[in-house]
């Protein structure tokens, strides 16, 4: 005979995809990152002087993260001085199309 308890399971988030949202959304630079990057702004120092408040650590740690998920990927060329981009993965496409519908929704539950 089951019990209640076993009839009624719990399902779990599957746990990389979980972590990579609340990392995301946890860091509230990713989002800006992205609309930087909508906006053909790709380069570390352009992204820091594009965004008031933005320092050069922070946009580090939170490129360095989203390079670390596949949402972004980092292209170092080699040159002098040192360029680097980021541009945004196939991976990474698809899920902003997630985070826009997760804004769509937030959106719907303020109406």
């Amino acid at each position: 005979m089951k019990t209640k308890e076993n009839f009624f399971s719990r399902k779990s988030a599957p746990e990389r995809a979980a972590r990579m949202v609340e990392t995301i959304y946890g860091c509230k630079w990713s989002l800006t990152v992205y609309q930087l990057l909508a906006n053909g702004i790709n380069r570390p120092g352009e992204m820091v002087r594009a965004v008031e408040g933005l320092s050069t650590k922070v946009l580090n740690e939170c490129l360095r993260k989203n390079v670390e998920f596949g949402i972004l990927d980092k292209v170092v060329f080699n040159e002098l001085p040192p360029r680097v981009e980021y541009h945004v993965t196939p991976f990474g496409e698809k899920f902003l199309r997630i985070l826009e519908e997760l804004d769509k929704l937030q959106h719907e539950l303020e109406s």
